[in-house]
């Protein structure tokens, strides 16, 4: 079963220096049918101007996972940490029991575009912690590579909850696909290009919530680059 979720479908806000789309209910934007889907929370698909950001602000209880895909974007924290988040690198930071942090576009003239991710944790009150990892376009050519998970197998950053999400760069006719063991979920959101999900096209800005499925196979109608949500 296949539930999509139209781009233009999506919460919108557009501060000047921050055009962001909801796919689920945050900020002032609120919408009962789409609040969450099963332990993913939040999908924002932001583009942050030149000089812009986000000051000091606070968060706790949530594994939050930014993916960069145009520009920098610079990032501060309460637990001392401080790096310039670009295209291929996963930022995972759990806030557990309360960090602060802050996130500006590393340019004062180019802008930047990234996903931020939500997603539960598995239990509340946990230590905060912060992690970053790259990786290639190359090694997310043509195949599904697992960039979080909850044992931080084969080098993805590690969240605390047992969900597992892979990026992957598609050309037109590149096909990708993923089994789903019983009693698990998936997401897919396409961050860029469009794809045919189990037959079906999703643009960029689209995204799915899979349910009851054996499989799920992606292919490339234009150049794409997606990710893949497997959720408890």
């Amino acid at each position: 079963m296949l539930a999509i979720r139209r781009s233009q479908e999506r919460g919108h806000a557009n501060h000047g220096w921050l055009d962001t789309h909801y796919t689920f209910s945050f900020s002032d934007y609120y919408d009962p049918e789409h609040v969450h889907f099963r332990t993913l929370r939040v999908i924002n698909d932001d583009r942050v101007a030149g000089g812009g950001g986000f000051p000091m602000h606070p968060h706790r209880d949530m594994e939050i996972v930014t993916y960069v895909l145009e520009g920098g974007l610079e990032h501060r924290d309460s637990m001392g940490n401080g790096s310039v988040i670009r295209p291929g690198d996963v930022q995972r930071m759990s806030a557990g029991t309360g960090v602060t942090h802050s996130e500006f576009n590393a340019s004062k003239t180019e802008p930047v575009h990234l996903l931020q991710i939500w997603m539960f944790p598995e239990r509340k009150g946990i230590k905060p912690s912060y992690e970053q990892k790259a990786f290639s376009e190359a090694d997310k050519r043509s195949r599904l590579r697992l960039v979080a998970s909850p044992d931080g197998r084969d080098g993805s950053v590690t969240i605390h909850q047992d969900n597992e999400m892979y990026a992957t760069v598609l050309r037109k006719g590149e096909t990708v696909r993923h089994e789903l063991k019983p009693e698990r979920h998936a997401w897919v959101q396409v961050a860029r290009g469009s794809v045919k999900l189990n037959g079906q096209e999703l643009a960029e800005g689209d995204g799915a919530a899979i349910s009851e499925e054996k499989a799920i196979e992606l292919a490339g109608v234009k150049d794409a680059e997606l990710l893949l949500f497997d959720l408890a």
